[in-house]
């Protein structure tokens, strides 16, 4: 599809003055591995500049609304917000592994989904934005999209390393008992599951989690447990 000249382009709900870096954006290697005449490289140069505006863009949001933190604290904030399944969750928010270029091999896999493919294709449509219309733009398209963990992240910090383990202290702290856990669901195919666990006290459910593994999802749910627990919250004794 062609454009006039100067005309945008309004694609992912964004708009492109110059379609060819959102395009440049879009492709992965696996694609231009099967169409080898394709006129555009994959995104991976992208990415590279789209990883040092997004860590200016966050980094520059975390100091000015946390003025308290130091240096240390804020680079843990600010490398939770940057992981790759922050990112990938971001990705999804906006259908980006739909809009992707990909080859068979990756496209049958499941490569739409997958973490690592959707976190890199990420931060190179954070670089064609950054190109086509300017830091600012580049800035607010990253804040708009990471709004909720980043909401999340300056009200709670970051996420305990040991979730389970801290959860557990803070019942014993209150005199309860340790939570238990166990599995809600499963979904996804065999070689991809998602696992769903709820962190239970005294058989209340309070808290939820999600992960690749049965382990992953405990954490998770230990830690929205965490995040939601109130002291006035406990069951009675």
């Amino acid at each position: 599809m062609t454009h006039p000249a100067g005309e945008c382009v309004s694609v992912l709900g964004l708009d492109f003055e110059d379609q060819g870096l959102l395009r440049q954006a879009l492709v992965h290697r696996s694609y231009l591995n099967e169409h080898p005449d394709f006129s555009l490289e994959s995104y991976e140069r992208m990415e590279f500049l789209g990883d040092a505006v997004l860590e200016l863009a966050v980094s520059t949001a975390l100091y000015d609304r946390l003025p308290s933190l130091a240096e240390g604290e804020l680079t843990k904030l600010r490398s939770q917000l940057v992981c790759g399944e922050s990112l990938a969750a971001a990705a999804r928010s906006i259908g980006l592994g739909d809009a992707l270029l990909l080859g068979r091999g990756e496209e049958t896999t499941g490569g739409r989904s997958r973490n690592t493919i959707l976190a890199a294709a990420f931060e190179a449509l954070i670089a064609a934005v950054f190109l086509d219309r300017g830091y600012q733009d580049a800035r607010d398209f990253v804040l708009e999209t990471l709004a909720a963990p980043l909401e999340k992240t300056c009200r709670h910090g970051a996420p305990q390393e040991n979730p389970k383990s801290a959860l557990q202290e803070l019942f014993q702290g209150l005199g309860e008992p340790a939570p238990t856990y166990r599995l809600a669901g499963a979904s996804g195919p065999d070689h991809r599951p998602v696992f769903t666990v709820e962190a239970l006290l005294g058989g209340e459910v309070i808290g939820r989690g999600e992960g690749g593994r049965k382990s992953d999802a405990e954490r998770a749910a230990a830690q929205d447990a965490l995040d939601r627990w109130q002291p006035s919250s406990a069951p009675a004794g």
